[in-house]
């Protein structure tokens, strides 16, 4: 039957150097969230000025000095990513982001460095908003990638993503994985195809329409059955499902397949990013991280910080000189201690020794 072979997703899976024109060839669905002006890539293009795109699916940067300069690093290739200060060209620190990636079995350092000059940007995080969309890419992988016995169903409901609308159930379906067949249900929404088995809700599939190249029904030992096969980047499975009636199962594959036709129009990635909000986020952030002097009181701690002098004084003169010894005073009753103590010598108050930190007096 038809043959829904798309091209492959390979944007947010790959890194590429040099593609013809990459910033204005976006694939469909794919969006561009935030632009970052007057970056140079540092390791592989120092001196070249050039703008920083931040997709829904990738990292791209092109010169504007030399048009076939250009890079485009897929979020699925991240390893790590940071920001650091270097020293820039004019001889001052600036900000840079700094991103390993994998490829081919190989590690790739890009560092992207702001040349803009501008010293208002010295300090604001204008590479934030490549952290937050990487980090929406990695919470939405159910969008674009297969899945297997995944924890996506709760008490035999599809636990929903956002955007995300249920728009048939399916009971009795066979998946004939194996030998014996498990009996389960499909799920069929606006962006995947989700099957689940009755007995065991773990034993499961989630399948993107991004991820299916070709849908059909052919004969199987089982009779008509419904085929799909996952493209190259959804591991290249075969999967085979009996529905029936007959009739039934064709209304089944119609169905599939014009949902495909559909989402692949207008494919939802799943990376909603707002700038407008990220700023408004940030500049929050900033407001309550100041600290607002006129909310403390300064207090002056040194005084509390001496130690009673008038006692150290006290002690002093009352220590015996070498070879004479100390004068001995009569014990007297104390009202204030309630006991019998030395008396005090003359110029001196039980407080002042009994305090062993000054008192402090009151305004």
């Amino acid at each position: 039957m038809d043959s829904l072979s798309e091209k492959l997703l390979w944007e947010d899976k790959e890194i590429r150097f040099d593609t013809p024109n990459v910033q204005n060839h976006l694939r469909r669905g794919e969006k561009v969230l935030d632009t970052i002006y007057h970056i140079e890539d540092t390791k592989g293009n120092a001196g070249d000025t050039g703008r920083l795109l931040a997709t829904n699916l990738r990292v791209i940067w092109y010169s504007l000095s030399h048009k076939k300069y250009n890079l485009s690093i897929g979020y699925g290739r991240f390893v790590n990513t940071n920001t650091r200060s270097v020293v820039s060209k004019a001889g001052g620190p600036t900000q840079a982001l700094y991103i390993l990636a994998t490829g081919s079995n190989t590690r790739f350092e890009f560092l992207f460095a702001d040349i803009s000059g501008d010293t208002a940007r010295k300090d604001q995080p204008i590479f934030q908003s490549i952290f937050e969309i990487y980090h929406l890419y990695q919470r939405t992988y159910l969008y674009r990638d297969l899945k297997l016995r995944g924890a996506i169903i709760l008490s035999g409901q599809l636990i929903i993503m956002p955007e995300e609308m249920v728009c048939n159930n399916v009971n009795g379906v066979w998946n004939l994985s194996s030998d014996q067949g498990n009996l389960g249900t499909f799920v069929v929404t606006n962006i995947r195809l989700v099957w689940f088995a009755d007995a065991n809700e773990t034993f499961n599939i989630s399948l993107p329409y991004l991820q299916i190249s070709n849908i059909r029904i052919r004969e199987s030992k089982y009779g008509p059955a419904l085929v799909i096969q996952t493209a190259e980047t959804g591991g290249g499975y075969v999967l085979g499902f009996r529905i029936d009636p007959v009739e039934r199962l064709n209304d089944i594959y119609r169905e599939l397949v014009s949902f495909h036709a559909i989402y692949s129009e207008n494919p939802n990635f799943g990376v909603c990013y707002d700038s407008t909000e990220a700023q408004k986020r940030l500049a929050k952030m900033k407001d309550t991280e100041e600290l607002k002097t006129e909310e403390f009181q300064e207090i002056d701690n040194r005084q509390e910080r001496e130690v009673n002098t008038k006692l150290n004084t006290y002690l002093a003169e009352g220590t015996a000189v070498a070879g004479t010894e100390a004068a001995v005073r009569e014990p007297v009753y104390c009202k204030e201690l309630g006991f019998a103590m030395e008396r005090i010598r003359d110029g001196y108050k039980l407080q002042d020794l009994w305090d062993v930190l000054p008192r402090v007096e009151d305004d």
